[in-house]
């Protein structure tokens, strides 16, 4: 089933938002708009929603008559009792057989409901699941530039569970409330209006205690929720961090930084949870006063004959439980906020502008035909963010790279290095200019067969949970054992495999932490080996290995660029001085470009950073 279809937000930056977990009490900015586009979701359920209805309403009839029915039961034994006549059994075990059949539907019924309910949750949590991983595959790169994994994380997490907990249960708590009040209301005033009237004069006190609870128990449930993320923050960050922490004997700070943020928990933590438990006593106290009134009016009205003691005993019990569906429906009032701004939460991402369509027409060009000419013709850059106010950080850069011919790209940090092969990918979309793979228009090819016309080793290895084997091939279309063994001979990173339990079949765990950076890089390097693509970016590829690997690596690695264009970002100039061509930038723009001894015998700025490190 798709889901309904959002309009994507004119421009960039639309859904940002808190990145914590939704919080008791939070408002959406759009109730009725937000419920309407949820409301689209419900629709292809809505035979299983009516089946829902039908369900809660049986279910809360049959609960509801049954007090009615043990009040004959009861009228039975008691008539037996004043007019000292014998005991109707065959009346009495009646009414119990009818007691007995209705409590049975009714939990019948009411299992139904859960059954029903749970399968329309499901559903549309996946569904909502599922929206939100395609949306997001489709969102540009600069969608993530400014948002913290935390806060992606959370919208499709804790706002997808939070919306399934609505549908799941206080959607049918809604409709079961709602039905239980009416039909214990009718019995009521069908058994006594004066009763029924001076009972629900509870109501407006009852209602004016949870309404006084609530207001001043969100702020804390806030605060809660607000500390619970600050706790788990810190100990994520003291976990993962573990090794500064005691290398730099920063446990005492730690332990302090903890300890408080432990304390204010706890503190908001109890303030909380006991005014929002002082809700059921209080309500129960003023049912009682309720109770009492209509036990003495009751009694008088059975002493002058206008009421039986089954009457009295099934309106008692209907004025037991009369507050406690109010009650609920109360809470979920709240819920429902709550609800909403998660909800829309969710409808922010998937209202995001998405990257522009590929061409639907096949790509011009394939990976098996590429030569590898590379042409920038005069490109120019800006973030997506900086709409309104532009800082160009790539400015007219015009460059041809010939097929087989090894680029390098120096220059201080933030020059627009790094910028150059975002672009070249197309994680970015161009400012202005054009770039060209062997002289087709890179906007033509589908981003799919463009990107598998790279093979690329970032600075930044990244390895997912699963075999040594698994993360050389990935990218790879099913690679052989022997492809993935001669890559990892290629990176030199074959002879550490082995040594390791299990070989190539060992086990990476999260992020990777039982290897090295040295060795993660070695690893994406065998990866880059594996692909053999026809043009090869390195960026920063040896940054992480010492030098007697650095070197080996650099035999190999020339053996890989061997007939194939490649761009190579490096900082330590020492492993670019064979380049073909180097383009040294700085500020976004080429300020020099030749070979190693030409750039050096120029005397600029390239003569500047290589003194800088070397002399």
């Amino acid at each position: 089933m798709a889901g309904p279809k959002i309009r994507p937000a004119r421009g960039p930056g639309s859904g940002g938002g808190p990145a914590a977990a939704m919080m008791p009490g939070e408002k959406p900015k759009n109730f009725r708009g937000t419920m309407s586009t949820l409301g689209e979701y419900l629709k292809p359920y809505r035979v299983k929603l009516v089946l829902a209805c039908i369900a809660a309403l049986f279910s809360v009839v049959f609960s509801v008559v049954s007090p009615f029915i043990l009040g004959m039961a009861t009228d039975v034994v008691a008539d037996s009792v004043l007019t000292d006549q014998s005991l109707d059994f065959t009346r009495l075990g009646q009414l119990i057989l009818v007691l007995l059949l209705l409590y049975g539907v009714s939990a019948l019924f009411s299992g139904w409901l859960g059954f029903l309910m749970a399968g329309v949750a499901q559903k549309i949590s996946y569904q909502l699941r599922k929206d939100l991983s395609e949306k997001l595959d489709r969102l540009p790169l600069s969608y993530f530039d400014h948002r913290t994994h935390g806060e992606i994380l959370s919208r499709v997490t804790n706002d997808v569970d939070t919306v399934n907990t609505t549908l799941n249960q206080t959607l049918s708590q809604i409709v079961t409330n709602g039905i239980t009040i009416l039909g214990i209301l009718a019995l009521m005033i069908y058994i006594n209006p004066l009763m029924t009237l001076i009972a629900l004069l509870t109501i407006p006190l009852s209602l004016w205690v949870i309404r006084q609870i609530v207001k001043r128990s969100q702020g804390h449930f806030k605060d809660n929720q607000r500390f619970l993320g600050q706790v788990n923050g810190h100990i994520e960050e003291m976990f993962s961090g573990h090794i500064i922490v005691k290398a730099f004997n920063g446990e005492k700070q730690s332990k302090e930084i903890f300890e408080n943020w432990n304390h204010q928990l706890a503190n908001a933590g109890e303030k909380s949870q006991f005014l929002s438990g002082t809700m059921m006593p209080l309500i129960n106290m003023i049912g009682n006063l309720g109770f009492i009134l209509v036990c003495v009016v009751g009694g008088a009205l059975a002493l002058q004959g206008r009421m039986t003691i089954g009457s009295i005993q099934a309106f008692v019990q209907y004025i037991r439980t009369f507050n406690h569906p109010i009650a609920q429906l109360a809470n979920v009032a709240n819920v429902l906020q709550s609800t909403a701004a998660a909800a829309e939460r969710i409808f922010e991402v998937l209202k995001e502008e998405e990257e522009l369509p590929d061409s639907e027409k096949d790509s011009p060009l394939k990976a098996p035909q590429v030569r590898g000419e590379i042409t920038f013709d005069h490109v120019s850059f800006h973030y997506p963010t900086q709409e309104e106010n532009p800082q160009p950080l790539i400015q007219d850069f015009h460059f041809v790279a010939k097929p087989g011919q090894r680029v390098a790209i120096v220059g201080p940090t933030g020059a627009g290095k790094t910028t150059i092969v975002k672009l070249l990918l197309r994680f970015y979309e161009l400012s202005g200019g054009r770039i060209l793979v062997d002289g087709v228009d890179i906007t033509t090819i589908p981003r799919k067969e463009l990107r598998s016309i790279f093979s690329m080793v970032l600075q930044d290895n990244w390895l997912f949970s699963g075999t040594i084997e698994e993360n050389i091939g990935y990218g790879s279309a099913n690679p052989t054992r022997e492809e993935i063994v001669s890559a990892a001979h290629s990176a030199h990173i074959h002879h550490f495999i082995k040594t390791q339990p299990g070989g190539y079949h060992m086990v990476i765990q999260e992020e990777a932490g039982n290897l090295s950076q040295g060795q993660k890089q070695l690893m994406t390097l065998a990866r880059a080996f594996l692909a053999d693509s026809p043009i090869l970016i390195l960026d920063e590829a040896t940054s992480s290995v010492d030098t007697r690997t650095e070197a080996q690596i650099q035999k190999a690695m020339a053996q890989l660029m061997e007939g194939r264009t490649s761009f190579v970002i490096a900082h330590r100039l020492s492993t670019i001085v064979d380049a073909d061509v180097i383009l040294v930038m700085k500020n976004g723009d080429v300020v020099e470009k030749g070979t190693h001894q030409e750039l050096l015998a120029q005397g600029g700025f390239y003569k500047t950073l290589y003194e800088s490190q070397y002399l």
